[in-house]
Order: C-alpha cells, then structure tokens, then sequence
C-alpha cells in the first residue's frame, strides 16, 4: 500500500472538513427600513469575506418606500423599481448571531457605491446630523433605550387559534418575573454576548408585559443595540414557543409598550447635560435646556419618525405615562418630555432627558436623527423652556397643546417644519411622509389590520 497516497487522501478529507461550517455558516446584513421594520439578507461567509465586504449587495432604491402593509414603494415618495444601490456591511457591528451560531449579523449601510452614501440611508442621516452636533457645538448626543414589549402565547378562543398574552399580573409582579425568568435569563446572556448592556428588567403594568433597559451610549451605537434588542427578543421568545411583539398598542383596553429613550448630551467624555452644582433652577445646564427646549418645540413633527403607524397614537392618550401634551416635567411621567435623576447623581441634578413617546415600530436611526435635529435647532436660537408642570397634564389640558393624535396630524406637523426637513434631508423626508400617508390609508380602509403587525414588529 502506497502510504504517501492514503495521506493525501486522508489531508484532503481534513481540509474539507475543516472548511464545512464555514461553508455552511451565513452572514445575514440587516437595514431597517423606512416604516421601521427590520429586513434582511444572508451570503455564505466565504462569499462574504470573499466579495461581499468589500462591495455589499445589491438593493432596489424600492426598499426605502415600503409601508408595513405593502412591499410596493408608496405613491409620492419619489423612489420606485428603478434604480439600484449597495447595502455595505459596517465590519464594526459584525456579531454573532447568539441563538445561531452557525450565522453572524452584521449592519448595513446603504451606499451608492463604496464610500458614496445613499442620501435615503438612515443610519447615515443619523450619523450626518451627529457630525452636525460635533462641528457646531463640539458635543456628543447618547441615548439609551427602555424596551417594553409583549409576550405572547398560542391558545384556542372560539375554535381559532389565537394569541393571548403570556399571563395578566401587576407592574413589576415577581411571579411574572419568576414565570419568564428561563427565557428573560436567555435574552440577557444573548445580550451579554453582543456586548450590549443590560441595567435591569422587569414585568411591566400591561397584561404579558417586560420591559428591558439598556445602557446609554453614542446614539448610532444605541441605535444598533436597539434592533439588536429585538432580534434577541423575538428570537429567543420563539424558541420558547411564545411571540414577543414591540407594536403599541396590542389591547385596546390595555397599556401600551413604547421604547422610552433617555438622551443626554456629552463633551469630552463629560456630561455637560447636568449643570455645575448650584447654577441651574432646573438642574440643566444652558446647553442642556437650549437643546431639549428644542425637542420639545419640534416634538410634534419628530413624533411623524418616532411614533410612525396608526396603532401608535392608540398609545399616546392621557393617563397612559406615554405623553399626549406639549410640556415637559420634572420626573413627570405624564409629560412626553420628562428630566431625570437617577440614583446617583446629585440632589437636584438632572443628568438625562427621557422622551417617552418614542415606540418600538420607529426606525430608531431616524427617531434619533429627528431627536437631534430638534435639539440642534434648540441650541442654534437659544430657545427657552416653558415652565415645568408638577402635575397630571390632563387636569389642566385647556390650557396645554394636544400633541397629534393621529399619524396623519403628524405628518401634517412635519410637512411644515422645514428644519428637520433641510437636517435630515429633503429626499429622505419625502419618502418618509410617503410611507406614513400610505400607512394611514391602508388602516383607515383596514381597522383591524394593525392585529397582524405583531408578525412585523
């Protein structure tokens, strides 16, 4: 027997048996698109490493124009089968996909070729007004987000299969903590492996609700470990048999979940947010106020990306703790704009600010460019807060503006609001206000079609 020839079998058995999982391992480049649900494509890691990293895939410019209810570019948003750009991976965010490990996930960046942005990306239009911030005032917005969302169960209800919420137990209930702990453990140590911080979790007030908060950071990383978030989420609850779903409004005559964001401004490495002990009547810096008075001046057009369907102005009523008044507060729960305090921090400070409109349906890329271009707007005329209230808004509501109560009052909000239009990009806004008209149509002729949204968000 030739020995030398049973090797170089046995050598080649080896090398294909070391290639095989890479051969078999995918890498799935995520986008969110323009009416926030989250998309994706997958390569072979070879391919990937091979051609895909250096030149990105292939997409229809359609992809930006598509509604929740319809994959065709909406009517108006001057996007449409023509037309081709490249989805290119952001190497920075490549992670193991926790719950696959025989798959990585990676964000893309929608680009006209290499190194050219798409005007209609929004993790750029994020990432331009962020530039924005830095050259004009040498200041860093970071955000962190409190995730709440719905866990859903199967059952029979009339002969029909159905989903109902995973139990009916009070806010923060032990024993719904207790009944979720094997899968909250899980989406913990999925989150531990992407390098995402977790700060607590608990059982929230609506009927099968959680909520998750994350750590703050510079907002387009904040941005990532949302979506992050939620893939582990919906992820994990699937295997666990259950659904988990982020949409607003799910019981009408329950709460609704948002995605609560905390904002604070950062120069640096110090929050210049908090003003220097003693110096402030509210505990802000002049920075600070000027930047959230900006917020609050441009909230009503800003909710048009952060609150972007029907189903999300179900949520924003009062006595909800979701927001339905133009004012601020301080820890006013009821108030849309609230300053905080946490543990921590010196009596009478305020080291961040929460917007608590914000849902998880929202593109939080473009939630956050509108976040910042607000606040931008704030700093640049030096606009003043009104005076806080210390109170329920709704008990004085005659003499506090109503923020927009449908999507479509929204959109009409930001049709009219020319800085966050030139900030975030005029291309870009049309196509947006595209989507969100087409939402309000196709629910206004469908009013229980936001119930299948579960799937979607």
């Amino acid at each position: 027997m030739d020995l030398s020839v049973v090797k170089k079998e046995v050598d080649e058995a080896v090398l294909v048996d070391a290639h095989a999982p890479n051969d078999a391992k995918l890498v799935r480049i995520i986008w969110v698109d323009g009416s926030g649900q989250h998309r994706c494509r997958a390569v072979p890691f070879k391919r990937f490493n091979d051609v895909t990293k250096r030149n990105g895939i292939g997409l229809p410019f359609a992809v930006m124009a598509a509604s929740s209810c319809n994959d065709c570019p909406a009517a108006g948003s001057n996007l449409s089968s023509v037309g081709e750009m490249s989805l290119m991976p952001d190497l920075s965010t490549k992670r193991t996909v926790p719950w696959n490990k025989q798959e990585e996930m990676v964000m893309g960046d929608m680009q006209l070729r290499p190194g050219e942005a798409w005007e209609y990306c929004p993790r750029e239009a994020l990432r331009r007004v962020s530039r924005i911030l830095k050259d004009e005032f040498n200041l860093v917005m970071k955000a962190g987000f409190e995730i709440e969302f719905l866990l859903l169960k199967k059952a029979v209800r009339d002969g029909k299969e159905d989903w109902v919420p995973f139990d009916s137990t009070p806010y923060c209930s032990a024993i719904s903590y207790d009944a979720a702990s094997p899968f909250l453990h899980e989406v913990v140590a999925s989150l531990n492996s992407l390098n995402i911080t977790v700060e607590q979790l608990h059982a929230e007030a609506g009927k099968g609700q959680f909520e998750v908060v994350l750590g703050y950071t510079a907002c387009l990383n904040a941005a990532d470990n949302l979506i992050y978030t939620q893939e582990v989420i919906k992820a994990t609850a699937r295997k666990h048999g259950l659904l988990a779903t982020f949409l607003p409004k799910y019981a009408m005559d329950d709460v609704g979940s948002g995605s609560h964001v905390h904002v604070s401004l950062w120069q640096n490495d110090k929050n210049v947010f908090m003003a220097a002990e003693g110096s402030s009547q509210h505990g802000m810096s002049a920075v600070g106020e000027e930047f959230m008075a900006g917020v609050l001046h441009h909230i009503p057009a800003i909710l048009a990306f952060i609150c972007p369907i029907p189903n999300s102005y179900a949520r924003l009523q009062p006595n909800t703790w979701s927001g339905a008044y133009q004012c601020w507060g301080k820890d006013n729960r009821e108030a849309p704009i609230r300053t905080a305090c946490p543990p921590g921090i010196r009596a009478g400070s305020v080291s961040n600010f929460e917007i608590k409109s914000f849902d998880g349906c929202a593109n939080p890329y473009l939630g956050l460019a509108a976040i910042l271009s607000g606040g931008l707007d704030g700093l640049r005329h030096h606009l003043q807060l009104p005076e806080p209230i210390a109170f329920n808004p709704y008990e004085n509501a005659s003499k506090l503006k109503r923020l927009p109560q449908s999507l479509a009052e929204s959109v009409e909000a930001l049709e009219k609001n020319n800085t966050l239009t030139e900030l975030i990009g005029e291309k870009l806004v049309v196509a947006i206000k595209a989507v969100r008209k087409a939402e309000v149509e196709y629910h206004s002729k469908h009013q229980e079609a936001y119930k299948q949204l579960i799937h979607n968000y």
